[in-house]
């Protein structure tokens, strides 16, 4: 059902996370462990943010353990945030446009999950995208189309509340359509400063997601670690699954739930998806680049 992970803190040598832990994503690509099926082989993308403007973004359709350039990249890129997404279409075609992470201006956007039914909602949710926006969605998966309703919902003023609105107007246009258990997902979203992290279904359990501890507690933890021994106070991960076996580095973010993750740490916030048009007065409206 796809992978996803994302770091915030000090700048690392992207091969350190995607090859060289113990259960990385690239790992999660063959083995996963608590995904909806173990493989995810249908495409990757590695979003990050560095000494360019806005950030960059390398996407294939080639498994991530079969694709030699990403192993390239990742050995000579350093960077402070980053976001990676290794896929397991649903439904929707194996080409580049579909890979996550999706990337507007600043913002970058992953999402395990999917929309049910979206076949049936797509038309009605296609038409909510502002029209400003509409021309640049490219591919043909539910989650360019969340990500251009966040767009269009006001993420770049206030990501969680974009999110919220996007997945209510989900809801409630699969309720008008008598479509049950619309949405299933974990989202993950940058601007380049923060992460924005979500966890949430409208039924059922929802994808997993995790965060890691706070260094000071992973480095008291494990002092004969020297990998861990090098972690920053700002050094944070948020994974689809833990990228390791050792005790006391992971907390699970709970369902229905959001986390915004900064140089500052670790901020927690309960999700509630909101139908805008139930609530006109809390629609952003703006679309930034």
């Amino acid at each position: 059902m796809c992978r996803w992970m994302a770091w915030v803190g000090q700048p690392v040598l992207i091969e350190e996370l995607l090859f060289k832990t113990q259960h990385g994503i690239v790992d999660q690509s063959l083995h996963a462990r608590m995904g909806a099926e173990p493989t995810n082989g249908d495409g990757f993308g590695l979003g990050w943010y560095g000494t360019g403007e806005g950030p960059g973004l390398y996407r294939s359709v080639s498994p991530a353990w079969a694709d030699p350039n990403l192993r390239e990249l990742s050995a000579h890129i350093e960077s402070p945030l980053f976001l990676a997404h290794v896929r397991a279409a649903i439904g929707s075609p194996v080409q580049e446009t579909n890979c996550h992470p999706f990337r507007r201006g600043r913002w970058l956007f992953v999402h395990n999950g999917f929309v049910a039914n979206f076949h049936a909602l797509r038309r009605d949710l296609m038409l909510a995208v502002d029209p400003a926006l509409f021309p640049e969605v490219e591919g043909s998966t539910d989650s360019e189309v969340i990500f251009h309703l966040a767009l269009t919902y006001g993420l770049a003023e206030d990501p969680i509340g974009a999110l919220e609105r996007t997945v209510g107007t989900i809801e409630a246009t699969a309720r008008r359509h008598g479509k049950p258990g619309s949405v299933q997902a974990s989202f993950g979203v940058s601007d380049g400063i923060r992460l924005w992290a979500v966890r949430y279904a409208t039924e059922g359990p929802a994808r997993s997601l995790f965060a890691s501890e706070d260094a000071e507690s992973i480095r008291r933890l494990h002092p004969d670690n020297p990998r861990l021994q090098r972690l920053a106070r700002e050094d944070r991960l948020i994974v689809s699954e833990p990228f390791a076996d050792l005790p006391g580095l992971w907390r699970e973010i709970p369902q229905g739930s959001a986390v915004v993750v900064s140089g500052d740490g670790l901020e927690h916030r309960p999700f509630v998806p909101v139908d805008p048009s139930a609530a006109p007065g809390r629609v952003a409206g703006t679309v930034d680049a």
